[in-house]
């Protein structure tokens, strides 16, 4: 076992009786815990601590000043690739980086806003975007999508209307516990677990169990969510992994590449450049987003993968995740100009970003029974070289395979 170094008495002792506790095979710490009254406000473990292999840490740091005012931050280390989750912020990931590499964005909101400062009211149900900074957000757990009214059953059992806000709740609170969790055993991944609720008296009781997790000295991390229908009644949920892009991938020239059956614009401006739907334009004023709607494919395991490099094909990001749990694919092209958030997202979800109005029509809204649970995993990948970017190129059409992608140049009629 590896010298544990940098350890009070006390913290040795506890560090073993965890260990222990788990028949050695997992490392367990509680930084976060609403019902234990825990909030470890700076903690820090590393490979000297526990016996794994490799270079890796994981830190815990709450934030100070302006909006950012106790915000909790979780950054794990792989010694290839650093992650940075929001527990306060529905566990987002604010970024991730690997060498040159970074997933995220630069957005006007530059501090990384605690929910206690956002509005999701404001500007017509378009309060979210007060916080939005993350290169992955949640988007959910009751609805997801647009702003507008839908239906809804009241506490009387009566149909009345209520006023949706963009993307839901869940990205804007914060978890009620947060564990660190190390295997013992090879490859000795590192996991950050997250416990959240989205409940309501005479309205939804949803329960989240959010993990990001990676293995030392990979390029990759994966996302495993399960939420549980805690409620005595059937339960509509929508679930849209909302990941963000921009430099040094999104550039002018870069490129998205999808295995899919088919593409379609969102609405009639996004149509006017559906033959583009696969390229992307540098910093431009006044760009008017575009929104793309995928079928996508899935190989022989039920898995999809989609992906984005810069224009030179020598950095790129993948997603791979299954089509059973998550349907559809949007790809949102923001190219507006710096100053405004340049930036697009991939984002695998349960249906579309329409209103859940639309998504309903459409058969796009999932239902929890009572007691159910809905598991959704995603795998993130960082590719560094052309020669690693060809490759996951490669993987991408080979699910494509023969399959002709249909253009779609309409937008779909939701009325």
């Amino acid at each position: 076992m590896k010298r544990l170094n940098c350890l009070t008495t006390l913290s040795l002792l506890a560090l073993t009786s965890t260990i222990m506790a788990d028949n050695g095979k997992q490392f367990r710490k509680l930084l976060i815990s609403s019902s234990e009254n825990v909030n470890e406000k700076t903690w820090k473990l590393t490979d000297q601590d526990v016996p794994t292999s490799g270079k890796w840490s994981v830190t815990k740091k709450t934030l100070k000043g302006g909006r950012s005012e106790g915000v909790d931050l979780v950054t794990v280390d792989n010694g290839e690739l650093s992650i940075v989750v929001i527990p306060t912020r529905g566990m987002s990931v604010f970024d991730v980086k690997s060498g040159d590499v970074r997933l995220g964005w630069d957005s006007p909101t530059t501090d990384i806003v605690h929910p206690q400062y956002v509005n999701l009211q404001s500007r017509g149900g378009l309060g979210w975007l007060e916080g939005f900074n993350e290169w992955l957000v949640r988007c959910g757990l009751e609805f997801a999508g647009h702003p507008g009214k839908d239906e809804f059953i009241n506490n009387t059992g009566d149909k009345a209307s209520m006023d949706l806000t963009l993307h839901g709740k869940i990205g804007n609170i914060p978890a009620s516990e947060v564990e660190v969790i190390v295997d013992l055993i090879a490859p000795y991944r590192i996991r950050v677990r997250g416990v959240l609720y989205e409940k309501f008296f005479y309205g939804p009781k949803l329960k989240m169990v959010a993990e990001i997790s990676t293995i030392p000295g990979s390029n990759s991390f994966q996302i495993n969510d399960v939420i549980t229908n805690l409620g005595a009644f059937d339960q509509e949920m929508q679930m849209i992994y909302h990941g963000n892009y921009g430099s040094p991938l999104l550039e002018k020239g870069a490129r998205v590449i999808v295995a899919a059956k088919s593409v379609a614009p969102m609405n009639e401006h996004a149509a006017k450049a559906v033959d583009k739907h696969e390229t992307f334009e540098g910093p431009t004023k006044g760009f008017i987003e575009e929104v793309y709607l995928y079928e996508p494919i899935s190989d022989s395991e039920g898995k999809s993968m989609v992906m984005i490099h810069n224009a030179a094909a020598d950095r790129s990001s993948t997603i791979t995740w299954s089509t059973k749990e998550l349907p559809y694919l949007t790809v949102w092209k923001n190219t507006a100009a710096a100053a405004d958030g340049y930036v697009s997202g991939l984002e695998p979800g349960t249906g579309y970003p329409f209103n859940r109005r639309v998504e309903r029509k459409f058969g796009r809204v999932p239902k929890l029974k009572s007691g159910e649970s809905i598991k959704f995993g995603l795998e993130y990948g960082i590719q560094n070289g052309e020669a690693k970017v060809k490759d996951a190129v490669a993987r991408v059409k080979a699910i494509q395979g023969g399959t002709k992608l249909k253009l779609i140049e309409q937008a779909p009629i939701l009325d």
